[in-house]
């Protein structure tokens, strides 16, 4: 018999790891649990989220409760686990970037608890921005961690890890999508054998925990202080969320992509500087990063010859 599953989840990371449980005949998808519709783009149109519209197409139950801490929300999912429909009991909820803390007395509810695939080498880089956080800091590696979730941000015991190396130009969108892939490759063959009794959970060594917060658009504001490494880091980490940026002429630049250069110059850290046709910035520690794309205010993305020759 088939394990039933509750799964929560919201963003496109999510949807790889409910499509592969979906798939998985171990497994029966009973419920999903997401943020409500939001507006999105130019025009604000209400879009569904990305799971709802797999759940959808698998006529699969979906609850999108507006504040999940409440008693409404808990006797909901409540009555819907205990319905006739579940037999009565739900195995495992699983959890995979759903975006909203969930209290532990809905963790508490099915029969094997909560089981959570996070985008980090637990205990690094416990929070909503792990995927950045680790281009960001200079990682080598990174990778996936399915574990058990407690009332405590990201601190539950492991199942497993699985690791991949980060690349010399990787951007903070091209590591998700491969973290989204490895965890959905990762996850059913754990989540049976957790549930089949074969893997003994390992508590994390919380004296490594290291956290990272939740992003906004002002986070990308560039500190021109830092050194070029570190700026570098930050544009790839970064992009394309929140994105990366700088004032210059009143208005702001998007910076879209960089590159460590060996030129040099008598500017000031963080004046823009036009040399041998390459657009340039020195920064806090004297090196030097060369601007490759760029975006500025109000005008399409450009790379920096275009730049340079508009301004001319």
């Amino acid at each position: 018999m088939a394990y039933k599953i509750v799964f929560f989840g919201t963003s496109d990371f999510s949807t790889p790891s409910l499509e592969a449980l979906l798939k998985d005949t171990r497994f029966e998808v009973v419920a999903v649990v997401t943020k409500p519709d939001a507006p999105i783009g130019r025009h604000q149109t209400l879009t569904p989220p990305p799971v709802k519209v797999i759940a959808q197409e698998h006529d699969v139950q979906v609850f999108q409760f507006e504040k999940i801490k409440t008693d409404e929300s808990y006797d909901q999912l409540r009555g819907f686990l205990a319905s006739a429909r579940n037999d009565g009991k739900v195995d495992a909820y699983v959890v995979v970037s759903y975006g909203k803390i969930i209290p532990q007395r809905i963790l508490d509810l099915p029969k094997h608890g909560c089981i959570n695939v996070h985008g980090s080498l637990l205990p690094l880089h416990r929070g909503a921005s792990c995927v950045q956080a680790a281009i960001a800091e200079g990682d080598q590696k990174t990778g996936v961690t399915v574990m058990l979730m407690d009332a405590e941000m990201d601190h539950g015991d492991i199942l497993a890890q699985k690791e991949i190396a980060i690349g010399p130009e990787e951007t903070g969108g091209q590591l998700h999508n491969r973290l989204s892939q490895l965890g959905a490759e990762t996850l059913p063959d754990i989540l049976a054998g957790y549930l089949d009794g074969k893997i003994t959970p390992q508590p994390q060594d919380h004296s490594l925990a290291t956290y990272c917060k939740l992003l906004s658009r002002e986070d990308g504001k560039l500190d021109w202080t830092k050194s070029a490494a570190e700026i570098e880091r930050l544009v790839r980490a970064y992009n394309p969320w929140p994105g990366t940026w700088t004032e210059w002429a009143g208005k702001r630049i998007k910076i879209l992509k960089t590159f460590l250069s060996d030129l040099t110059s008598t500017k000031k850290a963080g004046e823009l500087n036009v040399q041998n046709d390459k657009l340039v910035v020195i920064c806090g520690d004297g090196n030097s990063l060369e601007i490759l794309e760029l975006q500025p205010e109000g005008k399409r993305a450009m790379t920096a010859k275009e730049f340079i020759v508009g301004r001319r």
